[in-house]
């Protein structure tokens, strides 16, 4: 099977989930480069280039056992932190966010891409970042390059973010992302665009892949955590697409797999579904 190498970061995530007037919190792990490598690595081989703390802490030390964690070393201190609360019905508040030592991640220490097929650039603190790492994977031939992004890079960065998604192969963003980037109308006349994929929570998500759109529905949930719900759909999405399976089904696939983890806290449903599978096959 061919490889992906995901950019991006694993953090130390606060989740506050607010229901019928009352809020439970939660520890938890997550980041966009962890929820798009675990989600990728239930079907294919997967390398993280992310800032990798030592000593590991315990919330991350399963991590270091399924993927092939490599990047900077860093103190535990250093690792990101997000707090967040959900309100429900795909309403979040990001109360606060630390990017910590993802200013080591640098694309002259990329690891080497000659056995990898789609490298992904997960949201970054800038879209100037995300740019300088897709320049050093178009330096090696027959790799796609695949990003994400996120609201304030959207609404801040327009124009940087503008020129990632013209040179990308693939791109991943949600709902209100699209509108912030795109004009009225323009998502039907990409032409020979990348492919993009736009996420809306319980709609689902949409495939413009040129002058065809498909629409994914996303099955009927109880919303718990959709933290990095996206993330894991660009994550199964681009291991599917190295199976070789048509656009439309590789995210409905991946659609299946996102909503069924924000069932549950973290990335916990995938943790544990691809422990199994990792076990069954050893």
């Amino acid at each position: 099977m061919s490889n992906i190498l995901v950019v991006g970061c694993a953090s130390l995530d606060t989740i506050h989930v607010e229901k019928n007037g009352s809020r439970t919190t939660f520890e938890t792990i997550g980041g966009a480069g962890l929820y798009t490598a675990l989600a990728a690595r239930m079907s294919i081989r997967v390398t993280l280039y992310a800032p990798k703390p030592n000593p590991m802490p315990k919330a991350l030390a399963l991590i270091e056992q399924l993927l092939d964690w490599q990047g900077p070393s860093c103190t535990p201190e250093a690792i990101p932190r997000l707090e967040i609360v959900h309100h429900g019905g795909g309403k979040a508040t990001l109360l606060n966010a630390s990017w910590g030592a993802e200013s080591m991640l640098t694309p002259h220490q990329l690891p080497a891409l000659d056995k990898t097929s789609i490298v992904h650039i997960a949201a970054l603190s800038s879209a100037r970042s995300q740019y300088e790492f897709m320049l050093r994977c178009r330096q090696q031939k027959n790799v796609a390059v695949s990003l994400g992004t996120y609201a304030k890079l959207v609404y801040q960065e327009t124009d940087e973010v503008r020129k990632l998604f013209d040179a990308s192969d693939y791109f991943f963003m949600n709902d209100n992302e699209a509108k912030g980037l795109f004009k009225p109308g323009e998502l039907d006349a990409l032409g020979e665009h990348p492919k993009l994929f736009v996420t809306d929570g319980e709609n689902g998500a949409t495939v413009y892949d040129g002058n065809k759109k498909f629409t994914i529905p996303a099955p009927v949930i109880s919303e718990l955590d959709p933290t990095g719900a996206g993330d894991t759909f660009c994550g199964a999405t681009l291991a599917h697409i190295l199976h070789n399976m048509p656009l439309q089904e590789a995210a409905e696939v991946a659609c299946d797999l996102a909503t069924q983890n924000v069932e549950h806290i973290g990335p916990s449903y995938i943790l544990e579904n691809l422990s199994k599978r990792l076990s069954a096959s050893d």
